[in-house]
């Protein structure tokens, strides 16, 4: 289950992206969860996915 709290949420995505896998859409499937809310959280507190960077900033 994903963290409600986006500072939360982000500290745990990020670390998963960065150790295990290669890009959001494969967290999300892999989970089982909606990519774009995701997305609309981290973007509630000013982070947007970076690609080239697989993360949040």
């Amino acid at each position: 289950m994903l963290p409600k709290d986006p500072i939360m949420l982000l500290s745990y995505v990020n670390t998963k992206l960065r150790d295990y896998y290669g890009s959001l859409k494969q967290f999300c499937e892999e989970l089982g969860v909606k990519e774009q809310e995701i997305v609309d959280s981290l973007a509630s507190v000013g982070y947007h996915y970076d690609e080239e960077r697989n993360q949040f900033v």
